[in-house]
């Protein structure tokens, strides 16, 4: 399968799915990690623009750790809205992508761009399969099915589905290892320790489906994004 994740910022996917995606990685599975924001707001000390180009280093750093493709939707943070042009912007990465799956934000996590994404993946991934809807790319083939991530936290996250990455709980912190402006930033803003917390939120949804270590997903019930087979790893 082509597998797409979509996060809003650089290290999101990492936070939130990376052991997932490690795991369709090492299946065979080709995978494509896809961030919309440049991450030019999030530092104390660092300027936007440098900022920016550091985080787009990190983000293909991270995704060379399991042999993924990088993409950046070049948006500056904080300012990811449901309008034509993003709307745009979002359907031609799918129709270029063309995924056989995508993974993304929850639409009740906590971050306005969160949302504002979810939002956006669900409507361009509908959309791009449209031949009358003109954009620089070609109609996509599918309309692909759609799991959301784990709230940060997961709060306010009732999941459906899990995925034991217990052999891929090392990597899943390497590679948010490699968002080392991003480290520092949630210790300085937000007092965490963004390595233990991915591994402590892991082992809480391990103990709910009886593994070490899971990533837990809800499935967008919509038609005609339902399968009849299991389609996580």
């Amino acid at each position: 399968m082509r597998v797409l994740g979509v996060g809003a910022h650089p290290d999101d996917l990492e936070i939130l799915s990376a052991g997932t995606l490690a795991k369709f990685a090492q299946e065979g599975h080709h995978v494509t990690m896809c961030h919309a924001c440049k991450g030019d707001k999030g530092h104390f000390h660092i300027p936007p623009d440098k900022l920016a180009s550091i985080r787009r280093e990190e983000a293909k750093l991270s995704a060379s750790r399991i042999g993924a493709d990088s993409v950046s939707l070049d948006l500056p943070d904080c300012e990811v809205f449901v309008d034509r042009p993003t709307l745009v912007l979002f359907i031609d990465m799918i129709r270029a992508t063309k995924p056989d799956l995508i993974i993304t934000h929850s639409p009740a996590d906590y971050m306005p761009d969160h949302q504002a994404v979810s939002k956006l993946v669900y409507d361009a991934s509908f959309h791009a399969t449209l031949p009358n809807f003109k954009t620089s790319e070609k109609p996509h083939d599918k309309v692909p099915p759609l799991y959301y991530m784990d709230n940060v936290a997961g709060v306010d996250f009732a999941p459906s589905e899990y995925v034991d990455v217990s052999d891929f709980i090392e990597k899943k912190k390497d590679m948010m290892q490699c968002h080392q402006s991003q480290v520092v930033w949630l210790k300085e803003h937000d007092n965490l320790d963004i390595l233990e917390f991915i591994q402590e939120c892991a082992t809480f949804r391990g103990l709910q489906c009886g593994v070490p270590y899971a990533e837990a997903f809800a499935s967008c019930n919509r038609w005609p994004r339902l399968r009849a087979e299991r389609l996580l790893p």
